[in-house]
Parts: C-alpha cells; structure tokens; sequence
C-alpha cells in the first residue's frame, strides 16, 4: 500500500506543477475568453485617420489613412518596427490590388510608452457602412538583443460614412423696417448620422479687433434667439431652426450675413465645432396705400383722381395706376404710367372716364390699381375698391356751346353802332 503511494505522488506533484504553470501562462484565468498574456507589445486602437484625428470614410475612398495604435509594455526599448494589415474583401492597399499592406514605425519605441503605424488603405465602392475584422502582425527587435520578435493582435474597425452639414435659409429675403420670421434648415447631406447637435449664432463684429473689417452686420439687427439645441441629425436629414429678428430702416439694400458655429459628434464619437455662414438679403420696404378718391371735372370730362403715399424707406419703381369697373358698370378700363412712388411724397393720379356704349350715370363700383416693382425688380399691387358717383351733364355742357360768348359780341356790336347813330344825328341838328 505504502509502495502505491509513493508511486503515485510524482505523478499527482506532476499534475499539479502543470496546472499551476498554466495558470501562471493564463494569468489565472485557465480558459477564460479574458486570458492575458505577457509580451512587450499591447494592442490599443485601430480606425481611419491618423494619429491626433479619426476620419469618416465612405465607400470608394482611396489613399486613406489606416492607423493602429500600440503600446510598448515591455520592460526594454524595441526598434525596427514593421507593420503588415491584413483586411477583408474589399480594402486593398494604395499601391494596387494584390499589394500587401506594410508600415514602418518613425522611430524607436521606448519601454512604457505608446506608438502607431500608419496604413495607406483603397476601399472598394462595394463596401458598406459597418464594423469590420482585420489582423496585424508587427516585427520587431530589442535593444541590445540580436533576433527579430513579432507579435499578432485581431481587432475591428468601422467604415462609418461621413457627415456633411449644410445650411441655408428657406427665404433668403429679408425686408427692413419690419420683423421678420426666418427658418434656417440645417442637412446632414452625408452617409453618417451625427448627434449632440447645437448652433450659435456668432457675433464677429465683437469677437475681432476694431482695426479689421467685419465680414457681417448681425450686430446691427434685433434677433431674438441665438442659440439652439438641434440633437441628432440622420444621414439625408434635415432640421430646422426658427427666429425673429427686426430690421433697422438703415439697412436696406445691405446683405446680412449670419455667422454660426456648430457643435456635434460624429460617427466615431469625436466632438467637432465648425462654422457655417447663412446670407440674406434686406431690401427696402415700400408701403404704398391709395386715398382720397374722388371724381371731379377736368377739360370738360369727368375724371377719377386720387394720391398714393409710400410710407417705406425706399422708392417704387416703374408705377402704374389702372382704373377697372366692377360689377355691371360699363367704365372702360384705363392705366396711366406715374414713374417712381417716392418715399413720403404724395404722388397724385387722374384717369379720365369713358364708357363702354351708353354712358350709365349715379353710382359706379371701380377698382384702383397700382402697380409698381422694387429694388429686386418684382412686381408689388395694391388695391383700392370704392363707389363713385357720376352727374349727368347739362345740355348746354353737353354741347359744349355756351350763348355767353355770342349775346356779349352782339351786345357790344349793337352798342357801337348806336353810339355812332347818335354822333351822326347830333351833328345833322347842329348843322
């Protein structure tokens, strides 16, 4: 029994010497899916781009940055590091297809601290947005050793897309001397989503020194908001933003330039603040309104006459004033050309009255027009219906003769030649 034992306590001391080496080469863990072990090179990051920026990409790039970070966790200095990638269907190096993918670390890498080596990668129209596989293998040699070491690590990368954010005003027209509303649409025109988004409305004029021209006039307008929380925006999505913002009379015909800075997170989780500027154009107001019509006798005819007062801060161009009948008057209708409608200056119209057929007298039913275009050359109307009354001229007025300018000739005719029939007479008495 004894002699058993004796046999058997190699084989046990065997035993358990070899489970505990590999707990030593496991770190611990047997077989767990987290086992660690020990060498000079630890993997830490791979994507597109380069060291200090992470890149979006899209199917179909070419040249691309493929970066892959490691960290020297050796006790020793390495050098002669030399990278080869290898990557699935469709990513294939610069250099053409079939090439393998090789990179060379800038220098040494002291013990302790990290180093990358940089891919140059084409990915093929083909791929799609997703997360991928790929293995590297690193050479490398200690200081003060001869041999070549290399290590393996498998990792994944992304192929996000890109995020392209563009923005513009819905109605790039602003008009002075009046509160407008404006809606800015913000499009995320890329293949990425990006999120966390918020804009502010940037005010140069103060951000820059007094010495330098300022690229925007924001600073001379009342806006009402600056700042917005957008959130998410998806690929081929589009938000919008809305504000009130008034006009000083001063700027009218001056473009307004609106400087905004936007903040969000792209697809990698990397925050990034651009800017954007979103023009607008202020044209001047031209608030025309028509009074006092009225119909009054000019030459012999009836004639409408009226005014027009423009109480905006720029003229109207190229006006007319057209007189229309309404319902079952028989007006004809007539335009007259009245030039600029000046800016706080009356401008008085008369359009003389004819008919269609019989002229029908009382009350008449017409509509004023008047139109006119602005700065930009579009075409404005204002209107203006009311009733008017026509009188039936007298016969005499109706004729056109007047008896006034026949009885005085004869009058005075008959009177000269009384006067002379008197001196004849007197001077046959005194005779």
């Amino acid at each position: 029994m004894i002699t058993k034992l004796l046999f058997l306590l190699p084989i046990v001391a065997i035993g358990l010497f070899s489970n505990a080496y590999a707990q030593i080469e496991s770190g611990g863990f047997g077989d767990s899916p987290f086992e660690r072990k020990f060498g000079d090179i630890k993997f830490l990051d791979a994507y597109f781009g380069t060291f200090n920026e992470k890149l979006e990409v899209n199917p179909g790039d070419k040249n691309m940055p493929f970066t892959v970070i490691f960290a020297n966790v050796g006790t020793q200095d390495i050098s002669g590091i030399r990278g080869q990638l290898s990557m699935p269907l469709g990513f294939s190096a610069s250099d053409g297809p079939g090439s393998l993918i090789f990179s060379d670390a800038v220098s040494n890498s002291l013990a302790g601290e990290n180093f990358n080596l940089i891919f140059y990668v084409n990915v093929d129209e083909q791929v799609t947005l997703g997360q991928y596989r790929a293995s590297t293998k690193v050479d490398y040699s200690r200081l003060r050793e001869s041999g070549q070491r290399n290590a393996f690590a498998d990792f994944s990368f992304k192929v996000t897309g890109d995020s392209i954010i563009n923005m513009r005003a819905i109605d790039p027209i602003l008009i002075s001397l009046k509160t407008n509303h404006i809606i800015i649409e913000v499009a995320n025109d890329g293949t990425a989503p990006i999120s966390g988004v918020d804009i502010q409305l940037a005010n140069t004029q103060s951000e820059r020194a007094s010495t330098t021209q300022s690229i925007t006039n924001v600073e001379n307008v009342v806006i009402l908001k600056s700042d917005w929380d957008v959130g998410s925006i998806g690929p081929g999505e589009k938000k919008y933003l809305e504000v009130d913002v008034y006009i000083p009379g001063t700027l009218g015909g001056d473009t307004l330039r609106a400087p905004m800075v936007v903040t969000y997170f792209n697809a990698h989780g990397d925050k990034h603040t651009i800017s954007r500027i979103v023009d607008f154009y202020i044209k001047g107001l031209i608030d025309a309104r028509i009074f006092n019509v009225d119909v009054i006798e000019l030459s012999g005819q009836q004639t409408v006459i009226g005014e027009i007062i423009n109480e905006g801060n720029v003229d109207g161009l190229f006006g007319f004033v057209t007189l229309e009948p309404l319902g079952d008057s028989n007006i004809v209708p007539k335009t007259q050309f009245i030039d600029e409608i000046e800016v706080d200056a009356p401008v008085p119209f008369n359009v003389p009255i004819e008919f269609d057929g019989e002229p029908q007298y009382d009350q008449h039913d017409i509509k004023i027009i008047v139109r006119y275009k602005d700065d930009l050359r579009e075409e404005h109307f204002v209107t203006h219906e009311t009733t008017i009354t026509l009188e039936e001229p007298q016969l005499g007025e109706e004729s056109g003769f007047d008896p006034t300018w026949v009885i005085l000739p004869a009058a005075a005719g008959v009177g000269i030649l009384g006067f002379h029939r008197y001196q004849k007479n007197k001077k046959e008495v005194e005779a």
